[in-house]
């Protein structure tokens, strides 16, 4: 990163004077006569301190500063003023400006200036790029998969993120409803905020109260002062239910109150808390369903449900597992600093045969696995579970012929070879068995 300073004057001679002191520092000097020239360099240079005059032909203080954040946010800006007086140091301190100085004063005060304003733009572009990099981990590109119907999960969150508007992410567990709740967050207004993710099924119901609305101190033993709940912890952000269907009846009704006005008691108060607060619910229960059995209350129902979003299994997007997979191989590998695989076919035969019950969380799992136990540059069938090779087994024709013929011989012997007891055990007809003896080549 380059030591950039960029000087905005329209007296030339003051401008060519700074430069030159600046540059003997080590700073690469731009110069600028005007308001307009300063902002083209500004978007063509990797400038990190301006020094601008305060009053320029063309702009003033309060407009340039604005601009400048506009084109170069991490950059500082230090206002040359004519007249250095308390109130202008105050006005530009108020436009955003790092500090002020006064034109014709002691020279020497800019410089120890821009060093200080120099670090405080290199540290403002770690903070920028360190937001970034958190925004692409949790934007809606970082959603793995290209198949139509994530795609149209992906829209429908696009769509709604937007919003305040109360979101239910229906899906099985592991299809990635978590990833789904922070990408709505992150692309909502709401994004600087917190977001605070609560796992319902890991609590017993009386200390998930606890943790989500908080308490007074007194209102049980062991409330020695008062406790912040998650609601709390999340104001003006949002916060995410995982596992909804868990709250029991007394939990929903307390949520159904923040639903409702976004208001909540804690735990041994007699005053009502105010919160502003996004929620995301996400459930892999048919909540319907137990809402008209009687498990769940019907109006909390409809009001997590305002707008719902089905994420689809990985068994019904097969064209995902490879590319997901890959995804995976390639992070672990970089983890654990090895070189790069090459990865055979009957590997990607049984991954994408595989049944995924666990879904994504699955398959990541899997290519951890497989990394772990990988050597020679290549990751073949042998590394995954035993489970992968069974269920081809049961899946290829022959090999359940296999496996119909060992159960016969086996039963057999059981018998002493008695095919009328063996037909019995076997559940077929005793011409049946005869059949499958020739068919299989069996010695009875």
């Amino acid at each position: 990163m380059q030591n950039s300073v960029l000087i905005i004057d329209d007296e030339k001679k003051i401008c060519s004077l700074l430069a030159r002191i600046i540059e003997l520092e080590g700073f690469k000097v731009f110069q600028a006569n005007s308001g307009k020239e300063g902002l083209k360099i500004l978007k063509a240079e990797d400038i990190l301190v301006v020094v601008s005059d305060v009053k320029l032909p063309d702009f003033n203080g309060v407009e340039l500063v604005n601009e400048i954040k506009k084109i170069r946010p991490v950059a500082e800006v230090i206002n040359l003023t004519a007249f250095g007086t308390i109130a202008d140091g105050v006005m530009a301190m108020r436009n955003g400006a790092f500090d002020y100085i006064t034109k014709g004063d002691d020279n020497d005060k800019i410089i120890p200036l821009i060093y200080k304003a120099m670090d405080k733009a290199k540290l403002n572009a770690r903070v920028y790029e360190l937001e970034n990099q958190i925004s692409r981990k949790f934007n809606f590109d970082s959603i793995l998969g290209k198949s139509k119907t994530l795609k149209e999960a992906v829209a429908l969150a696009r769509r709604v993120a937007g919003t305040n508007t109360t979101v239910l992410l229906l899906g099985e567990t592991g299809t990635g409803k978590e990833v789904f709740a922070q990408a709505i967050h992150h692309e909502s207004p709401r994004r600087a905020k917190p977001f605070v993710a609560v796992n319902c099924s890991g609590f017993n119901p009386e200390l998930l109260e606890s943790e989500l609305f908080g308490y007074k101190a007194g209102a049980f033993t062991g409330a020695a002062k008062d406790k912040r709940g998650l609601l709390d912890e999340a104001n003006e952000g949002t916060i995410f239910l995982d596992e909804i269907g868990e709250l029991n009846l007394d939990l929903q009704a307390k949520l159904l109150r923040v639903l409702e006005n976004q208001t909540y008691i804690k735990i041994g108060d007699t005053q009502t808390t105010q919160v502003n607060v996004r929620i995301i619910a996400a459930t892999n229960r048919d909540l319907k369903a137990e809402a008209e059995a009687g498990k769940f209350r019907l109006d909390l129902f409809y009001r997590l449900s305002v707008f719902s979003i089905e994420l689809p299994p990985l068994s019904h997007r097969r064209e995902d597992i490879l590319p997901i997979a890959m995804h995976y191989l390639a992070e672990f590998t970089a983890k654990v600093n090895k070189p790069e695989f090459s990865v055979d076919k009957e590997f990607i035969r049984l991954l994408t045969n595989h049944n995924w019950k666990g879904n994504i969380r699955e398959l990541k799992n899997v290519m951890e696995r497989v990394v772990i136990l990988a050597d020679n540059g290549l990751i073949t069938s042998n590394l995954l579970p035993f489970e992968f090779h069974t269920e081809a087994r049961a899946a290829d024709p022959m090999n359940m012929q296999d496996v119909e013929k060992q159960h016969i011989i086996k039963v057999l012997k059981y018998t002493g070879g008695n095919k009328t007891e063996t037909s019995r055990l076997l559940g077929i007809g005793l011409t049946t068995l005869y059949r499958k003896i020739e068919e299989y080549k069996i010695e009875a």
